[in-house]
């Protein structure tokens, strides 16, 4: 049976009175009768290949020694700093060095008297530090006694005496700053360029 048989019986059903609404509804036009839907290539699943498993734990083995190197490159680049220009000695005072080194020959007499003040200056701050330790642990000492003769007294005002004083932990101040400010200073606007370096 051709097409051209097959169209006038569909639009004399279409235009039937008894027919359903759904039937009323499909268009007249030859045109959009027929449709083509996209064609869809589709191939059956491969098959999964069984592998030794010698051959898998290879392959694991290999992945994770490259993890490892990976990190290890990384840690290795992580301890670099980034260089301060600041902080680096220009190349022209490095050529210039032995030019400008002093030859100073000391006697023998300012070095011992050098070596001489170096001891009793370390002998002056350990006896300093001795000091102090020995305060520190004089006031720890009363400071328990108080706090255990207080103790016997009331058990109330003793916990109130080891409790933290908050009103002095937010402890806050306002010093001096580098450069006072100065009164009635008239700040130009004038235009500022970022020289520093931008590192990635």
């Amino acid at each position: 049976m051709s097409f051209a048989k097959i169209i006038p019986q569909f639009k004399r059903l279409c235009l039937q009175p008894n027919l359903g609404t759904a039937l009323r509804q499909v268009s007249t036009n030859n045109s959009l009768f027929f449709k083509a839907t996209p064609c869809l290539m589709a191939e059956p699943m491969k098959k999964k290949k069984r592998l030794d498993p010698a051959v898998i734990r290879a392959r694991e083995e290999r992945k994770k020694k490259k993890i490892e190197k990976q990190i290890r490159r990384l840690e290795k680049h992580a301890r670099q700093l980034k260089p301060l220009s600041e902080c680096e000695v220009p190349l022209v005072l490095l050529d210039e060095k032995l030019e400008r080194q002093r030859n100073i020959v000391h006697t023998p007499e300012t070095l011992e008297k050098r070596a001489l003040l170096e001891k009793k200056w370390a002998n002056y701050k350990r006896i300093q530090l001795l000091n102090d330790l020995q305060m520190i642990d004089r006031v720890q000492f009363y400071q328990q006694r108080a706090l255990d003769e207080l103790k016997k007294e009331s058990e109330e005002l003793y916990q109130e005496a080891i409790q933290p004083d908050y009103h002095m932990i937010p402890f806050t101040t306002v010093g001096p700053v580098e450069t006072p400010a100065i009164e009635d200073y008239d700040v130009p606007d004038g235009e500022y360029q970022d020289v520093s370096k931008k590192w990635k």
